[in-house]
């Protein structure tokens, strides 16, 4: 379990910088590296890792919380929310490149199963 929540973490590492990466031969790295006091026009790579981004960020902490729980609730199915946390991570990052590339219908059902892994953590606990 331990393993998920740290590999989630890495995920949602990644996912946050990854809009400012697609920066890089856009503005140069000299202006990357610098102050960015304006900001240069959002392109459609850099929309869709934004808007991936979002939608992580309203569902990670929920992850976490039901990952903390697993471990401090006593009876809790350490092998279900474990599978859980595994389905949720494998499902996200699939889920924002899915999203980078536009796959609107594949994505939607990534974004599902990453549900069910949350479901699935969350049924562990009872």
């Amino acid at each position: 379990m331990l393993f998920w929540i740290l590999a989630g973490i890495v995920v949602y590492y990644l996912a946050v910088l990854s809009p400012s990466l697609v920066l890089i031969p856009q503005i140069g790295l000299g202006s990357y590296l610098g102050s960015r006091d304006s900001r240069p026009d959002v392109g459609k790579i850099e929309g869709r890792l934004r808007r991936a981004v979002d939608n992580l960020r309203e569902s990670f902490p929920i992850f976490l919380g039901l990952g903390v729980l697993a471990f401090v609730v006593p009876d809790a199915d350490s092998g279900m929310a474990t599978t859980g946390a595994m389905t949720f991570v494998i499902a996200r990052l699939a889920y924002h490149l899915i999203y980078l590339m536009g796959i609107p219908l594949l994505r939607s059902t990534i974004w599902t199963v990453g549900a069910i892994g949350l479901g699935l953590m969350a049924v562990a606990l009872v």
